[in-house]
């Protein structure tokens, strides 16, 4: 007899739907999956088996053929091990076929008939509810994520036998209801806040204005100067996630399996921080079957990369395609996938190999070929995608005893979601620009004209403190941000002097 399960897999951070076609014939025994099944889904026959058999059902062994449509994409992962089950349960009519039209079902067994927690089940969720499917069964400790979507109703379960009951109505189950406002109550609840870093205002304040405009950020100064404290910090100035952002960047952590068992929708700006020994496969994504990297890890949040000189050139230059296009295209000659990856990124550096040349306090040990060579280690157009290098000189002893606190995240997040609202309405009209970082030259010459002590100004700075070419639209576009924190229309000559001071690495005291 054939019946048929439907189910769903991830493709990149996306769904799709799997028809589970399932053919019993009394022959001679055998157990075939085809329709590109990867290891994991052929060793699911001695799963499904067993796992039949310990829940108290026949499981006579007959020539079973599963067929997983469409059979052109690869198939891969445990999660087909629930719709395989049911469908050799429901074509030797042991479970009742009249939910299965409308139902997507999805679980890994263990060999006892419990379920075991699946990826993705958000944006098979979502998936779901497009195609019009009424309900989705899944293993209980997945279920509470993809109930945030609306219109389909969600039900957990524990075992392949409680399916079965739920199936032929032996058992009502109660639907899992997310309450978004309970979730989006927690918005905000960082742990770190600036108020407990002591000094460094200037710092603060360049972060601010990154913040203000999505500005990427380079912080450059010797070895506890609190540069990382600092990066950690940024996420708790940033504007809240909206739902549909949170939304997006859940369904990559899903997709992953990084996402914390108790946690349904990622509602606090990521933080990523990997370790400079890191590939760039790792960085960007990739792998046979494409997987998503940090830095879709780290979308509508912060990627920071300590002592960036240190990471492998070929890993800092796959950053490029990211910071320009928001998202990362890698291709196989099979597949190809997208993974989105619009991020903030924030790097730090010591500003030669020994780290003192900038402190006053400790000698420097380099000689000026060394730090040359250090520095080149960062390429001309990956610090072309970095509005603001800001120097962290070390903190004075008297304002690390001071009993004092910083200014809290909260304040200066209001300030930073304010200048934001007028970017929002600037650009409303735009394509693909929200903020003053994704400014273009035509905008920047539309948005950013100066008065004539402005371009005097500019004109003094391009000259006198040896700045590239590349550093100009940069400064024009934080003086822009600067001068929105100011609620100003117009770009003062204060705006411009506060923006020049942000180009610590083009002037001639790093080229020379």
């Amino acid at each position: 007899m054939l019946s048929k399960v439907y189910t769903s897999a991830t493709y990149g951070i996306d769904a799709y739907i799997v028809e589970v076609e399932t053919n019993v014939e009394k022959q001679m025994p055998s157990f075939t999956i085809v329709g590109l099944p990867d290891n994991a889904v052929k060793e699911s026959r001695e799963r499904v088996i067993t796992a039949i058999k310990n829940s108290g059902y026949p499981a006579d062994i007959k020539k079973i053929t599963v067929n997983l449509a469409p059979a052109d994409i690869k198939k891969e992962g445990s999660s087909f091990d629930l719709p395989i089950a049911i469908g050799y349960l429901s074509a030797s009519e042991t479970v009742s076929q009249e939910m299965l039209e409308e139902t997507i079902l999805i679980g890994e067994l263990s060999l006892d008939g419990l379920l075991r927690p699946i990826k993705g089940s958000l944006p098979i969720s979502v998936e779901a509810k497009k195609k019009g499917y009424k309900r989705i069964i899944l293993p209980d400790e997945s279920a509470k994520e993809a109930s945030i979507v609306e219109g389909i109703d969600v039900f957990g379960m524990s075992s392949l036998k409680e399916v079965v009951d739920f199936l032929n109505g032996d058992i009502e189950k109660e639907k899992i209801v997310a309450d978004k406002n309970e979730i989006f109550s927690r918005v905000n609840m960082y742990h770190l806040d600036f108020s407990d870093v002591k000094g460094q205002e200037n710092v603060k304040r360049a972060l601010e204005v990154a913040a203000a405009g999505a500005h990427n950020i380079l912080m450059i100064g010797p070895p506890g100067s609190g540069k990382t404290m600092l990066a950690k910090r940024l996420p708790s100035i940033l504007p809240p996630m909206s739902f549909d952002e949170a939304l997006e960047t859940t369904k990559i952590h899903s997709v992953a399996g990084i996402l914390a068992k108790e946690q349904s929708l990622v509602t606090e700006r990521p933080f990523r921080s990997p370790h400079h020994t890191v590939s760039d496969a790792a960085l960007v994504g990739g792998g046979s079957f494409p997987r998503p990297g940090e830095v879709s890890f780290a979308h509508h949040g912060v990627l920071f990369l300590d002592e960036l000189p240190e990471f492998k050139k070929n890993v800092l230059e796959v950053l490029r395609q990211p910071l320009e296009d928001c998202r990362v295209t890698v291709s196989r000659s099979k597949l190809s996938l997208e993974f989105p990856a619009n991020f903030m990124l924030a790097a730090a550096m010591n500003p030669c190999p020994c780290g003192y040349y900038t402190d006053p306090n400790k000698e420097c040990t380099c000689n000026p070929p060394m730090i040359q060579r250090y520095m080149s280690k960062i390429s001309g157009p990956l610090l072309d995608r970095i509005d603001i290098h800001i120097e962290v000189p070390a903190v004075k002893y008297k304002e690390l005893s001071s009993d004092v606190k910083g200014e809290p995240s909260g304040n200066i997040r209001e300030r930073v979601i304010r200048a934001r609202e007028i970017q929002y309405k600037r650009f409303a009209g735009l394509k693909h620009i929200f903020n003053n970082a994704d400014m273009g030259s035509q905008e920047i010459r539309t948005y950013c004209q100066l008065d004539v002590a402005g371009q005097e100004l500019l004109k003094m700075a391009m000259s006198k403190l040896g700045f590239s070419a590349r550093a100009y639209d940069r400064i024009l576009k934080v003086s822009r941000t600067i001068a929105d924190l100011d609620n100003s229309e117009n770009i003062q000559s204060q705006h411009l002097s506060e923006a020049i001071q942000y180009r610590s690495l083009d002037r001639e005291l790093w080229n020379h």
